[in-house]
């Protein structure tokens, strides 16, 4: 029933959005958005949808009518998809014009699968240009079938800059007498999420290791992990969350082998500095500019995040993620390759 909700409320959402009469460019998604708490590729195709329609494109999810091009958003594994491979070739051979550019955003590794990237290699057979949301994404899949010398490229993930934003956030002063409050927040309760990590770094709360230090928790988490000193929340989504995000001082996440993520992303558009893991896959490449990484040592991480927070939280402000840019990016690949097959 909440689905048939989500469903509806897309459908409303949607309609806001009306491209003229004649459109720049027709485009087809092979999955529809969901507004509710739901992955990180649901919050691109909220972006995107939005962005298409401002931007004059027709945007469908469907193959009933011709288009200029597909996009491809997901791969086959639950039946989020509207239409697949074989609906995609078959389109091609009779519309020979159409665009497909696919997406890629996910690996078996993450996700302790053994189908994931067989599919990913099947329905990129169709495509025309992918795009990874991260460098250590596209090597991942290099190493195993995608050909480099295919034209590709990488955009990193954004968040809805309307929605995860910094003003309003607040600044850790870095004095005893204002704790420091780290917050995570996961859609999925897999452990790989990272959550030995946070329930180390819940029992070092509790147990007086990190004096001042606050943990927050959102989302979902394995039912047999027990918080000791977290405050936790259900999950959230949109101005909720933001607002969560926004009232904290720091974000970390320990997941593990991320083809890009989008949860971290929201805590950095929020204005979160990052503690990450540093086998976070796709997490790194931007950990790297606005954080601090750790591996065994999780206590020191802490440490050295607090001592080089000013810094951290200026550069978070300075440069952040941004929604908005990843769509502009998008879309300058989606023009791009529509007038290539109109030469």
């Amino acid at each position: 029933m909440k689905r048939i909700f989500d469903r509806i409320r897309c459908a409303r959402e949607l309609a806001r959005v009306r491209p003229p009469v004649q459109p720049v460019g027709r485009v087809a998604i092979s999955m529809r958005p969901i507004f509710a708490s739901w992955g990180g590729g649901n919050q691109w195709l909220l972006q995107m949808t939005r962005h298409l329609g401002y931007s004059g494109y027709s945007v469908r999810f469907d193959l009933r009518e011709e288009v200029d091009a597909i996009f491809i958003n997901h791969s086959g594994l639950n039946d989020d998809m509207t239409f697949g491979v074989d609906e995609i070739a078959a389109f091609k051979r009779r519309y020979p014009r159409v665009r497909v550019i696919h997406r890629v955003n996910d690996n078996d590794i993450r996700k302790e699968t053994d189908r994931m990237d067989a599919l990913l290699a099947r329905f990129n057979a169709v495509a025309d240009y992918t795009v990874f949301i991260s460098d250590w994404l596209r090597d991942y899949h290099a190493a195993r079938w995608f050909d480099p010398a295919r034209p590709h490229c990488t955009i990193l993930n954004g968040a809805d800059p309307s929605v995860f934003h910094p003003v309003g956030s607040r600044d850790w002063p870095g004095t005893a007498g204002t704790p420091l409050r780290l917050v995570t927040h996961h859609w999925s309760a897999n452990p790989k999420k990272g959550f030995p990590q946070y329930a180390e770094l819940d029992a070092r709360i509790a147990g007086g290791e990190l004096p001042g230090v606050e943990l927050w928790v959102i989302g979902r988490w394995p039912s047999d992990l027990k918080w000791k000193a977290a405050r936790t929340f259900p999950p959230d989504h949109g101005a909720g969350l933001a607002g969560l995000l926004r009232q904290c001082h720091g974000y970390i996440t320990a997941s593990l082998h991320e083809p890009g993520g989008m949860h971290f992303i929201e805590g950095l558009q929020c204005g979160l500095p990052l503690l990450y893991h540093l086998d976070g896959g796709g997490i790194v490449e931007l950990g790297e500019k606005f954080g601090v990484g750790f591996r065994d040592d999780l206590l020191g991480g802490v440490r050295e995040w607090k001592e080089a927070y000013a810094g951290l939280r200026q550069r978070v402000l300075n440069d952040p993620p941004s929604g908005a840019r990843m769509c502009t990016d998008y879309r300058e690949v989606l023009q791009r390759e529509i007038v290539n097959a109109r030469k």
